[in-house]
């Protein structure tokens, strides 16, 4: 669904945002499309389990623990930081996904880099089974395939696809299947330009660029002006952004409507890639932070 956002913008520039937040109550926006062919996948190889990585806050073990209940997997998540394993109750996101079936396994820090290696895949294979390997964050090529899906038919006349950027395979979606007049901006949530070439990987067309101006200091770090921008995006438009993807995207798409990136009569789609099951952690490290929480209706 596509809603008019109503902000007074100069130079004639439209806003229009994809609520891809509302595709499913729990398994919402960009995980939905990568987890579709993902579990399909899984299914067509006879597999019963589900096994992937992520954070203590993490928007994708949230999903994949939903999505692995309701299509009858066990899922098993392995989850960064060996220090959460008492701290399971008061964590938002790792409740829900114990809620919802999900196994975990903790593993230190260091550990955790290596959940690419084959070896440290082997001992997971040793300890729990044989299982279908969804990656960190989903992005694969089942997962880029599925966000190929996000752009359809009535988008054709926006001139910018602007989308926040994790792992990179919602980008890589919307790059391959933007229309021929269209340029892709992605707004990365971590520092760094490592994902250039992890984006590089599934595309081909040179229709997209990375704006790496707005991570507000790196990954799930956010500050005061941020937390009143979403909360007053809120109140004007009755739409709820998430503060590490979606929130940080926004705000640096109006912040450059307002420096003239774009030229006048531009009209440009937000993609709201979800991730609004991560506020009610956030909103427990702003109250440590002594700073207002964010003011949604999730």
């Amino acid at each position: 669904m596509n809603q008019q956002i109503h902000i007074d913008l100069p130079n004639h520039i439209s806003l229009t945002i994809k609520r891809e937040d509302l595709l499913h109550p729990f398994v919402s926006g960009n995980k939905f499309r990568k987890l579709k062919y993902n579990l399909l996948q899984a299914k067509a190889e006879n597999q019963e389990t589900v096994l992937t990585f992520g954070g203590a806050f993490s928007n994708h073990i949230a999903a994949v623990a939903y999505a692995g209940k309701e299509q009858g997997f066990k899922t098993i998540g392995v989850i960064r930081g060996e220090e959460l394993l008492d701290k399971i109750e008061e964590n938002p996101t790792l409740r829900f996904a114990q809620e919802n079936g999900m196994q975990f396994e903790f593993v230190s820090r260091e550990d955790y880099r290596l959940k690419n290696e084959i070896s440290f895949l082997e001992n997971l294979k040793q300890k729990f089974g044989d299982f279908y390997l969804v990656p960190e964050g989903g992005t694969n090529e089942l997962a880029v395939k599925g966000c190929e899906e996000i752009l359809t038919a009535e988008d054709a006349d926006f001139n910018y696809v602007c989308c926040a950027v994790g792992t990179g395979g919602t980008i890589s979606g919307l790059i391959n299947s933007a229309f021929p007049n269209q340029k892709i901006l992605g707004f990365p949530a971590l520092k760094g330009d490592f994902l250039m070439d992890e984006i590089r990987i599934f595309v081909k067309n040179e229709n997209w660029s990375l704006i790496s101006d707005y991570h507000f200091g790196g990954y799930g770090k956010i500050n005061l002006e941020l937390v009143e921008f979403i909360n007053a995006f809120f109140e004007e438009n009755k739409v709820p952004l998430d503060p590490v993807y979606t929130g940080k995207m926004v705000f640096g798409v109006i912040d450059m409507i307002h420096k003239n990136y774009f030229p006048a009569h531009s009209k440009i789609l937000l993609i709201h890639t979800g991730g609004l099951q991560g506020i009610d952690g956030m909103n427990l490290k702003l109250k440590q932070k002594k700073l207002p929480i964010l003011k949604t209706n999730v």
